[in-house]
């Protein structure tokens, strides 16, 4: 069970956190195990880290390297959470824990979870349309493409998947689903490929790519989770800790942004005003003006880290 994930930004987030011996950290999107396995190594064995995962199976293949690898002999505390990063606060407070000195969270899709054939998240082969992280979560992809009126499915592949051909793609789903069930990746590959024109599907990025994507996230409400998961960060974060996040969808991305710009900008009066009346406080520092991207020799190594977009904020 080994994983098969490359680490986006590896070094660079975790030196972004400068993390101390001693301290509790959290990992709140555990994946391969890249992130938290330095981070161990950074705090050392009189360090907690509290690593987070809603995919049993991404615990799982933790949970073997621990027993197999260098962490076995470093002894930190290692606390494993088989939850979406969006019930941090409650997760934690279960676990007698009120404040961490620093979180770190990976948004993007591991190569393992693309890799595994029951979940249908890649449009490579044919897989059940599955899509779920969290195998013993209700809705499906498959739901989705079933049941989801036309213009419904047309709002999921715009504003998830910023697909231009959102509405043709969604009517063809409902004009082929008439005459029979859409269960296979397969099936949705092919119902694409006759709804875009041919130009589309000569393009370098595959014309399933945006749909495909744009109902993951749907499945697995995943905007949403990063929503609640940004407030509950902030408010289990000592002062002075610091919090990272990799966006890989520019959606998220922009979410991130825009809630670390407002809550870092303090007075919110009317520019008229000659004196601050709301006495609002900045709750963060932005570390990331801008933010940091993979290196040239990353890109080489692992392309689909083009896309990585690392955000820094500290906890005032």
């Amino acid at each position: 069970m080994q994983t098969i994930h490359k680490t986006v930004l590896l070094a660079e987030t975790v030196e972004a956190l400068k993390l101390k011996a001693g301290m509790t950290v959290v990992d709140a999107t555990l994946g391969g195990g890249g992130h938290s396995k330095l981070v161990v190594n950074k705090i050392g064995k009189s360090g907690k880290l509290i690593a987070f995962d809603q995919d049993q199976t991404a615990i799982a293949r933790f949970k073997k390297q621990m027993k197999l690898g260098s962490l076995e002999n470093l002894k930190t505390e290692i606390l494993l959470v088989n939850q979406n990063f969006s019930t941090l606060k409650d997760s934690l407070t279960s676990l007698a824990i009120n404040q961490v000195d620093a979180i770190l969270a990976d948004l993007g899709i591991s190569s393992d979870q693309l890799a595994d054939t029951d979940r249908g998240i890649s449009f490579m082969g044919d897989a059940p349309l599955d899509m779920r992280m969290n195998m013993t979560a209700k809705l499906t992809a498959q739901e989705i493409v079933n049941e989801y009126s036309q213009a419904e499915l047309t709002r999921v592949l715009r504003e998830y998947g910023d697909e231009q051909y959102a509405s043709s793609i969604a009517r063809k789903i409902v004009e082929v689903r008439g005459q029979e069930k859409i269960g296979r990746t397969s099936q949705l590959v092919s119902i694409i490929e006759s709804a875009v024109p041919g130009s589309y599907k000569r393009k370098k990025i595959h014309c399933a790519t945006k749909t495909f994507q744009a109902l993951r996230m749907e499945t697995n409400q995943e905007l949403e989770s990063l929503r609640l998961f940004l407030f509950q960060a902030i408010e289990v974060l000592k002062p002075g800790g610091r919090l990272a996040i990799i966006a890989f969808h520019s959606g998220e991305d922009a979410l991130i942004k825009n809630w670390f710009r407002e809550n870092a900008r303090g007075c919110i009066c009317p520019p008229e005003f000659p004196q601050c009346r709301c006495d609002n406080k900045p709750i963060v520092k932005i570390i990331t003006r801008k933010p940091i991207i993979a290196s040239e020799a990353e890109l080489e190594e692992n392309p689909r880290a083009r896309s990585a977009k690392l955000r820094v904020v500290e906890k005032v």
